[in-house]
C-alpha cells in the first residue's frame, strides 16, 4: 500500500538536451537531488516497498512538473510569456539566478523529452497505482526530494534557513490527516526537525496523484541537503549514514504505522 517516488535525484543528460553539457559542474548541480535515491533506496529495497525513479537530469525535463509548464524561453511556440516558465518542465535558469538554457528548444525537441523522460516515469507509478489499489484498495504514496539548508532568492523564503524536513500536502488537499500526522511523527520520532507547507506547498506530483477520495494519499517530503553533503562541492558529508538511518527509522515507522491503520480499518468492517 505504500509507495515512493524520487522524480529528481537523475544526473544523465540526455542526447536531445546538449546545452546541458557546456555547463559548469556547479550550475549543473545546482538544482540536482543528488544522492537521495542513495539514501531511502536500500531501505525501500529491504522492506519491499515499491519505487520509481528516474536516471535522468530534472533540466531537461522536471518530472514534478507537467510538459505544458513551459514558456516562450523554454519551447518555440509555447503560448505561454517569456519568464512565466523559468523552473518549469524545462528547466532556463537555477534558482541561483544562472542560465541553463540560452535559446528555446522546438517543439519536437520538447515532444522527444516527454517520450523519453516523462511518459515512462509516470507510467510506472500508474502500473504500481493499479496493482496497489486492488491489492490494498488504497494508496499511501511519499514523493522524496532534497532542499537547499537556505532559500534563495527564486524562492518563497529568501535568507531564511529551513527545517531538516518539510512535509507538504497541498495545502490539506492531496492526503488524508492520518497519514499526514503519522509522516510527521515518523521524521520527528527519527530526530528530524520538522515544517509543514512552508516553504513548499507541493509540485504536480503531490497535485496530479493526491486525491484522498479516490484512496490515493500523496505528500512530498524535502530533506534539507546540509544535513548530509556539503551544498557547494556537492560531495556526501560524514554525516551521511547517520542521515540514512533516522531516514530508515522513518520509513519503518510509517510502514507500522500504516499496518496498525489498516489493521483497525479491517477490524470496523
Amino acid at each position: 500500500m505504500l509507495l515512493f517516488t524520487i522524480p529528481h535525484s537523475g544526473e544523465k543528460i540526455p542526447e536531445m538536451a546538449p546545452w546541458l553539457k557546456s555547463l559548469e559542474p556547479q550550475v549543473l548541480m545546482c538544482d540536482v537531488d543528488r544522492y537521495v535515491d542513495q539514501l531511502y533506496e536500500k531501505t525501500l529495497s529491504e522492506f519491499k516497498i515499491p519505487f520509481v525513479k528516474t536516471e535522468w537530469h530534472r533540466y531537461a525535463a522536471d518530472l514534478n512538473r507537467i510538459p505544458e509548464d513551459v514558456d516562450a524561453n523554454s519551447v518555440v511556440g509555447s503560448v505561454n510569456p517569456k519568464g512565466a516558465q523559468d523552473r518549469g518542465f524545462h528547466w532556463v535558469k537555477t534558482t541561483h539566478g544562472e542560465s541553463i538554457l540560452g535559446t528555446p528548444m522546438s517543439f519536437q525537441n520538447h515532444q522527444q523529452l516527454v517520450e523519453l523522460i516523462y511518459k515512462p516515469f509516470h507510467l510506472s507509478i500508474e502500473n504500481i497505482s493499479k496493482n496497489l489499489i486492488k491489492t490494498y484498495g488504497v494508496i499511501y504514496h511519499i514523493d522524496v526530494h532534497s532542499m537547499p539548508g537556505r532559500g534563495t532568492a527564486m524562492h518563497r523564503d529568501p535568507g531564511e534557513d529551513r527545517a531538516d524536513i518539510v512535509i507538504s500536502d497541498q495545502l490539506q488537499k492531496s492526503c488524508s490527516p492520518q497519514f499526514r500526522d503519522l509522516v510527521i511523527a515518523a521524521y520527528v520520532t527519527a530526530g528530524f526537525k520538522v515544517g509543514y507547507n512552508w516553504p513548499y506547498l507541493g509540485g504536480r506530483v503531490t497535485e496530479q496523484y493526491g486525491n484522498p477520495k479516490k484512496n490515493h494519499h500523496t505528500l512530498q517530503v524535502e530533506l534539507n541537503r546540509k544535513l548530509y553533503m556539503d551544498e557547494e562541492s556537492k560531495e556526501k558529508l560524514t554525516t551521511f549514514p547517520k542521515v540514512q538511518a533516522q531516514l530508515k527509522q522513518a520509513v519503518e515507522y510509517i510502514t507500522m504505522g500504516l499496518d496498525a491503520m489498516n489493521s483497525q480499518s479491517e477490524n470496523k468492517k
